[in-house]
């Protein structure tokens, strides 16, 4: 039963990186851009707020570190994509490749660096309950504050007049422009809050969750983050349970290898990408459902005048 609680408690810190990246993608594609880029402005954020906490030992500016890292690279591609009609994919997958290896560059030296002892966080009183205390009580307050990011968003989205105009520019573009909406504003707004939160991912990633820097450390967290947009269909709280299942997945190899199992390490390592892989195939077979509940314009150039 401990172990069980055990494994709960690693299921949520997990799943929070891929939930947190994975509601900032959210964000974007409501707005009808697909940023391919995830994996790239994850890994820049994660050395920019490793680096920010190895200096300060502050984690809360480290994650302002992360979010601007995220937010600048996303704006760069929002510029590119959005006035400067690039090819959202190809643009994409660039930002991604400049992010792995510019990430890689300038983490040469905080390879052999090494963060202060971490504080324990707990909620007082409830920490103590047995099972459910370890499980669920004992997390950094980012956990926490992602489930009411979570909850945040989809007030914002289906509550809000700003959330409205966001998924107006998302369904129909020209609908929003005729209705005197600066829908390229929107979109680059949307593009970049997408990038902060991504940003904010790859820096719990490198000062909480391991806390040190690796190159290439994402290990395709920001492509699978990706596929749970999907995944979720578009919706907040989707998305936050499909992370905590691939969180789940992913903190079941190390379980499966603790207790000994008899299974190439490779194929443990492979389980949670098997599994988006086994998820997106199950979602393919129904393209109409996709086709209903994506946003119309997602990928989509907008020429205003058109």
């Amino acid at each position: 039963m401990n172990e069980f609680a055990l494994l709960l408690a690693a299921t949520l810190s997990a799943g929070t990186v891929l939930a947190i990246a994975g509601l900032g993608l959210l964000i974007n594609e409501r707005a009808g851009v697909l940023n391919l880029g995830a994996e790239g402005m994850m890994l820049v954020a994660a050395i920019a707020g490793f680096a920010t906490s190895v200096h300060t030992g502050n984690d809360w500016i480290a994650f302002a570190a992360g979010a601007g890292a995220g937010a600048l690279m996303a704006a760069a591609f929002g510029v590119l994509v959005i006035w400067l009609n690039t090819n959202q994919y190809a643009t994409g997958l660039a930002l991604s490749l400049f992010g792995a290896g510019f990430s890689a560059f300038v983490g040469i030296r905080y390879t052999q660096e090494k963060l202060a002892e971490r504080p324990k966080f707990e909620i007082p009183g409830l920490a103590d309950i047995p099972f459910f205390g370890p499980a669920f009580f004992k997390h950094h307050p980012m956990v926490y504050l992602t489930i009411v990011l979570m909850a945040a968003l989809a007030w914002f989205l289906y509550r809000s007049r700003a959330g409205l105009v966001l998924r107006a520019v998302g369904e129909s573009p020209e609908s929003a422009h005729a209705l005197g909406y600066s829908v390229r504003r929107i979109r680059l707004l949307a593009v970049m809050a997408g990038g902060a939160l991504c940003g904010v991912a790859g820096a719990y990633l490198s000062v909480i969750y391991t806390p040190l820097w690796v190159e290439g450390m994402t290990a395709g967290k920001g492509w699978i983050a990706l596929a749970l947009t999907t995944f979720a269909t578009w919706r907040p709280a989707r998305v936050l349970l499909g992370a905590y299942l691939f969180g789940g997945v992913t903190m079941l190899q190390f379980h499966l290898q603790g207790e000994g199992v008899q299974l190439p390490s490779q194929l443990l390592t492979a389980l949670p990408y098997l599994a988006t892989i086994v998820v997106l195939v199950l979602i393919s077979r129904n393209p109409a459902w996709i086709r209903a509940n994506m946003p119309a314009s997602i990928g989509k150039p907008f020429f205003p005048g058109s």
